[in-house]
């Protein structure tokens, strides 16, 4: 089944640029002009990825990633135009995986959707179990859902991706560099904040109190690893 993804812009040129490149690597696509016509297209559809511009009518970019987010870990791609707050325009704060600034060359829009791909259909592939543990935290692989006791934990794809890496490799110190090449691929072109940003994320949903994690933690002046060692 061919993979299908939601064009989300204003411009009607970008739309039909997007569309007609992304259908030539037989993708499905669908588009939207506004934001409120994008959260109305992604719940009542099914959509294996959406590139998504910040500035959008009716409802802006940022808040329909947050909605989106809410309810489904569907990579986010967001587009920008060039020289507005990177912090916000990358969206992480809202949950969004990753950000290209306009204008942009369609063959890295290509490479960057093949690489969020590739990287899930990978780490799927190199499940060797369905369920990891820790403590009373729950891990499914097969339905990359996270649970906390009682509680769903409802993580990103890239933080999703992150834990996975961790709990697999418990004890294992790995650089930022190690993080962007391994969870991001190395056709990724972002820069080194984008990982402290996403494990202060996850910090923040899995652990009781971010500022003294119990799990991932920092090692100074080299990166960060997972213990769930009292």
């Amino acid at each position: 089944m061919a993979r299908k993804i939601l064009i989300v812009d204003d411009e009607p040129l970008i739309v039909k640029g997007l569309k007609y490149s992304l259908e030539q690597d037989n993708y499905e696509t669908d588009s939207a002009m506004d934001g409120e016509e994008a959260l109305n297209k992604f719940f009542a559809g099914r959509y294996d990825l959406v590139l998504l511009d910040v500035m959008l009518p009716k409802v802006d970019g940022i808040e329909v990633c947050q909605r989106i987010r809410e309810k489904s870990t569907v990579p986010i791609i967001m587009l920008t135009a060039k020289g507005e707050d990177m912090d916000k325009i990358l969206g992480l704060e809202y949950g969004a995986d990753d950000y290209m600034t306009k204008p942009f060359n369609i063959l890295e829009v290509k490479s960057r959707i093949k690489a969020i791909f590739r990287r899930t259909a990978m780490m799927q592939k190199e499940s060797t179990q369905s369920i990891l543990t820790v403590r009373d935290m729950r891990i499914n692989l097969n339905n990359r859902s996270v649970t906390i006791g009682q509680k769903e934990i409802n993580l990103t794809a890239k933080e999703f991706d992150l834990l996975q890496l961790f709990v697999s490799n418990r004890g294992k110190v790995f650089s930022r560099e190690n993080l962007l090449e391994t969870i991001w691929k190395y056709d990724y072109l972002g820069d080194l904040r984008t990982v402290d940003v996403h494990i202060r994320r996850l910090r923040e949903k899995i652990e009781k109190n971010p500022a003294q994690p119990e799990f991932i933690f920092t090692k100074w002046g080299v990166g960060y690893y997972f213990t769930d060692k009292d």
